[in-house]
């Protein structure tokens, strides 16, 4: 038998088995992906997050308005600290460099148990699947250290690669809600997806 006919079967089972994994094992099929981190951001970060909003400002837009002046960065350092939110900034752990944002704002506990998520990645780690990752490990601290019961990610319509991001991750959408949030100093329409816990211990595999 050839080496070639030997590899198939293996390659097809393969193939099965990193399906029937789920969502939140195949995020981490990126290369790089294992190589990333989450962690607060603080002041030292400053430098290094301005410019990096800065060449993404493209990338972001019309979607996310991220701080790229270091005043608008310490103002949103200040709100970081507040009560009710974890922002992380998402860091490549051999490089150090930043590939993204990722936030829970507005935890609740209590009867609600509940937090919203917003995400976004830097100019040029779009398009790898690292955000995903990183949003993958922003949603299992929300599920574990925690102790929440449900996710929720606000994403406008138009953003078709925000949609397949949390679709990937086995998000479903529960409505619309017109004129949700005001970005970039308009009131814009939001779809309102959302993940529970025990949903993302046992979702299935979606297509992104």
């Amino acid at each position: 038998m050839s080496g070639r006919a030997a590899r198939a079967p293996g390659a097809k089972e393969g193939a099965r088995a990193r399906a029937a994994r789920g969502p939140k094992a195949r995020a981490f099929d990126a290369p790089g992906a294992r190589d990333l981190a989450l962690r607060a951001p603080d002041a030292r970060d400053e430098v290094a997050f301005v410019a990096a909003a800065r060449r993404s400002g493209a990338l972001h837009r019309p979607f996310v308005h991220a701080p790229s002046t270091p005043d608008a960065f310490r103002a949103w350092l200040l709100r970081a600290r507040e009560p009710g939110r974890a922002c992380h900034v998402l860091v490549d752990r051999r490089t150090r460099a930043l590939v993204g944002v990722v936030n829970l704002n507005e935890i609740a506990h209590g009867a609600l148990q509940s937090a919203c998520l917003g995400y976004y990645a830097f100019a040029p780690f779009e398009g790898r699947g690292l955000l995903r990752a990183g949003v993958a490990l922003a949603v299992a601290r929300a599920f574990g250290a925690l102790g929440l019961h449900r996710v929720e990610a606000n994403i406008q319509p138009a953003n078709a690669r925000s949609i397949a991001l949390v679709r990937a991750l086995g998000f479903r959408c529960e409505g619309l809600s017109p004129r949700y949030l005001k970005v970039g100093g308009r009131w814009r329409d939001h779809e309102r997806w959302a993940l529970l816990r025990e949903e993302w211990r046992a979702a299935p595999p979606r297509r992104a």
